[in-house]
């Protein structure tokens, strides 16, 4: 769809969303979804799935479309069962984001950088059964983020918004995620989310949305 047929963001009206539980069965089924955060925060659009569920395909489909700097929303007692530290002490970030060191698998790769190698790296990180700090080599070229233990309702970044949806659907509480961007490299805004969800029949959720719904599930 060619820019101009972007619905301008002051018509983008609400309806255009789904609902969170349309994307949790979405997720169960290992699919991603795009989750939009506010205006007045980054205003971006991340696509997210379930870390336990990546395949090379879901990854390949997550490069082409994306920054390609794929992260994994985690735990906090996950990455220090795996040995996996902040990167830095003194976190300048202006949204505090909380990186660790960058991991690939310790096995089954070779570079590290492809979608399978990227897609097994990120397996890795949501499979609770391995605990084996030496199952990961660092760096490498997948990066995990400590999320927030009171999730989107402590700090509404998409961090905390892959742990909660993993959560919520059922599944290992590992999130992949990323930016998603526009042909020329600047990033998906709103309007450009609800098109590049259209186009690929993913479900589009907003931040605010799954807050309100852990406040209004009491979960």
């Amino acid at each position: 769809m060619a820019p101009s047929q972007f619905t301008p963001r002051s018509q983008v009206s609400h309806a255009e969303f789904d609902t969170i539980e349309s994307a949790l069965a979405a997720l169960r089924g290992g699919e991603g979804v795009v989750v939009m955060d506010n205006e007045d925060r980054e205003n971006e659009g991340d696509f997210i799935f379930a870390a336990e569920k990546a395949t090379p395909a879901l990854l390949a489909f997550t490069i082409r479309y994306s920054s390609g700097y794929i992260c994994v929303g985690m735990d906090p007692d996950r990455l220090d069962e795996l040995g996996l530290p902040l990167m830095v002490k003194d976190n300048a970030d202006p949204l505090r984001t909380q990186y660790t060191v960058s991991v690939d698998a310790a096995e089954g790769v070779t570079t590290g950088i492809s979608a399978a190698d990227r897609s097994r790296t990120i397996n890795i990180l949501g499979n609770y059964a391995i605990t084996d700090p030496a199952a990961l080599r660092r760096p490498g070229h997948v990066l995990p983020l400590r999320a927030r233990k009171g999730g989107v309702v402590e700090r509404g970044g998409h961090t905390e918004a892959a742990i909660d949806l993993m959560r919520l659907a059922g599944l290992s509480p590992a999130g992949a995620l990323c930016e998603l961007v526009n042909d020329d490299g600047t990033m998906k805004r709103r309007d450009d989310c609800a098109a590049f969800a259209r186009e690929h029949g993913l479900k589009l959720i907003t931040i605010s949305d799954l807050v309100a719904y852990r406040k209004a599930h009491g979960c």
